[in-house]
């Protein structure tokens, strides 16, 4: 015998159908130019208006300031505010203080969040289907993030564990929420390229030399938070349909 669905379980699946349609709806919209696809082309993000291009030969890395106006990015805070915990990493190295910022896992349910998600796919120019979640972060005086990448190893002892379903991570783009007084840029260590924080600022890399190749370029640092307050919230995209 099964239970019988309640009826705010009802609710809340309708509540999610309306954002999924909402979401797809707002996506042709904002980019009905440009074919949906599995990466993104660097071509068609440089051809957008107000993005800057790093000069690099090693990374490919945009900046597109004001991407999310600042009322956008106070409901993204109130949201991690509400949720947020410790973050993790798949392998820190048995360093503790690796990673000591805080976490959230944003609801697509939500229909700002899938508002805001259809604008980052559009952006990229990626099918919304191979992204992950959007996830937020809060970082306060003193925490970090240390040089890292975001992609798995494919060497690694956990490659299969995440990466056996949708593949590696491929697009990484991360957004200010925010600014702090002091501290809280992202270093790109390999490029030196070091990019300071500022409410609505949107940056955007490849992850990939070409698929199946990670970038070590890619490798970045959420520096410490000397003073005041740092939000962000990140979407990754993958090499296969996730979920």
């Amino acid at each position: 015998m099964t239970d019988a669905i309640q009826p705010s379980r009802r609710l809340h699946f309708r509540a999610r159908a309306v954002a999924k349609s909402a979401f797809q709806a707002l996506f042709m919209s904002v980019m009905p130019d440009h074919p949906t696809a599995a990466d993104a082309d660097p071509a068609w993000i440089a051809s957008q208006a107000r993005v800057q291009r790093v000069p690099s030969r090693d990374l490919t890395l945009f900046i597109r300031r004001d991407f999310l106006v600042p009322d956008e990015c106070a409901a993204l805070i109130d949201r991690i505010e509400a949720d947020r915990r410790p973050s993790t990493i798949a392998d820190a190295n048995g360093d503790g203080y690796f990673r000591t910022s805080e976490t959230c896992d944003l609801d697509h349910g939500d229909p700002f969040v899938a508002m805001i998600d259809a604008k980052l796919a559009a952006f990229a120019g990626i099918d919304p289907a191979y992204g992950e979640p959007i996830q937020g972060q809060r970082y306060d005086v003193g925490q970090e993030f240390k040089a890292h990448t975001d992609y798995f190893d494919p060497k690694g002892a956990d490659y299969v564990k995440y990466c056996s379903v949708a593949g590696n991570r491929s697009w990484t783009l991360m957004v200010y929420l925010d600014e702090p007084a002091a501290g809280g840029a992202t270093r790109f260590p390999k490029i030196g390229k070091t990019v300071q924080p500022q409410t609505g600022k949107l940056l955007a890399w490849n992850n990939r030399i070409a698929p199946g190749q990670p970038n070590p370029a890619s490798l970045h640092h959420g520096m410490k938070v000397r003073a005041g307050v740092k939000h962000v919230i990140t979407k990754w995209y993958r090499e296969k349909p996730w979920g």
